[in-house]
């Protein structure tokens, strides 16, 4: 098989296996237990810290462990509406956010919350002056992910970051796409984070908070981190993330690369018959969103079976719900159904990317014919 579908998960790196190793055999005690063994999986767990938070890279702060980014994302938004300030009930988000923002903002607006959704460009970007139109004393909170994990578009993170605390709000960045694989920018609040997107297990994600901006707590019970998250802890998982996170600390620049590398190649197999979705140059360019006239993008996935590839985001296509991140893009639905999204890391080669990008184009040639 080739793997192609990076943004819905990626390969567990080798490092990775064997630091959780222990931790999933011998090594088995609870880490919030008082005893010699507790106390061992304890330390693992803060060195595994240490390294989640190095990774994303922004001054002070601190980390807590979650079950995923679905729910670091959940406990940020309705935390900070539950701590909100008389007066601040507004949310802002974009059109091309996760599900995880999108629902959970609109279960909120449901709550009473005042949620307004921006739209963006063709590009898929944000038009910042219809941002700072739209923010005012009554905004809470600003949600905008960094890296779009369908088109993999880049939002100016740390500009919209300085417009909400200019307001008084705060900033929440979705970072499960661009941790890893570009830096993250100064201004965030809150950033939500996951192991599986780069390299770890799956299973584990977390909650990056500045100081002062810490969520309600969003589960009850032994008080475990911080108090803002009950909960047992899971060693090998937690030292599956830190040992992920510190090698894409330490790859960063040799993988991003490598995906420079690949977009390169993946373009030319392609050809010019394939048009991007998004901006091309604010992007980052492990994710290649394209379409063309007249494909069917769920028909070229079942008749290529042995290579991995998507219609788009792995939690919208389980729902069977179109892609919104393609409709906000000014997309109809004949378009938004004849794109696919190839996704590329660390372990593609260029050779094998290469093959599936021909094969992809020959295959879609083939519907062409069938049709002509």
């Amino acid at each position: 098989m080739i793997y192609l579908d990076y943004q819905a998960t990626t390969p567990v790196a080798p490092e990775v296996v064997t630091a959780m190793e222990p931790w999933i055999s011998e090594k088995f005690a609870n880490p919030h237990s008082p005893s010699r063994w507790g106390r061992e999986a304890e330390a693992a767990i803060e060195v595994a810290r240490k390294d989640v938070l190095k990774s994303v890279g922004l001054g002070g702060g601190s980390i807590a462990f979650t079950g995923n980014a679905t729910e670091a994302l959940n406990w940020a938004l309705k935390g900070t509406v539950e701590k909100a300030p008389r007066g601040r009930n507004r949310i802002i988000t974009v059109a091309t956010e996760h599900a995880a923002v999108r629902d959970t903002c609109e279960w909120l607006a449901g709550q009473g919350a005042d949620l307004t959704i921006l739209p963006v460009r063709n590009d898929g970007i944000l038009d910042l002056e219809l941002l700072e139109r739209e923010l005012d004393e009554r905004v809470l909170v600003v949600a905008v992910m960094l890296v779009n994990n369908e088109i993999g578009v880049l939002q100016p993170i740390s500009e919209i970051a300085k417009m909400a605390h200019e307001a008084g709000a705060l900033m929440l960045c979705d970072a499960v796409q661009a941790l890893g694989r570009v830096d993250i920018a100064e201004g965030p609040d809150l950033v939500a984070v996951s192991a599986h997107k780069i390299h770890g297990p799956k299973g584990v994600g977390a909650l990056w908070m500045r100081k002062g901006a810490e969520p309600a707590p969003f589960m009850h019970g032994g008080g475990q981190e911080q108090g803002l998250r009950s909960g047992t802890l899971s060693p090998a998982l937690c030292v599956g993330f830190g040992a992920a996170a510190k090698l894409a600390s330490e790859r960063i620049n040799k993988d991003y690369d490598h995906v420079l590398r690949l977009w390169a190649a993946a373009t030319r197999a392609l050809g010019p018959a394939w048009e991007i979705n998004g901006s091309v140059r604010h992007r980052y360019f492990g994710n290649l969103n394209v379409r063309k006239e007249g494909v069917d993008g769920a028909r070229l996935i079942a008749d290529l079976r042995d290579i991995a590839f998507s219609l788009g985001s792995a939690c919208a296509s389980g729902s069977g719900r179109p892609s919104h991140v393609l409709k906000a893009l000014g997309l109809d639905q004949r378009k938004a159904r004849s794109s696919i999204r190839l996704g590329f890391g660390r372990y593609t080669s260029d050779d094998e990317l290469i093959d599936a990008c021909e094969r992809i184009s020959a295959a879609a040639y083939r519907q062409e014919k069938l049709k002509a």
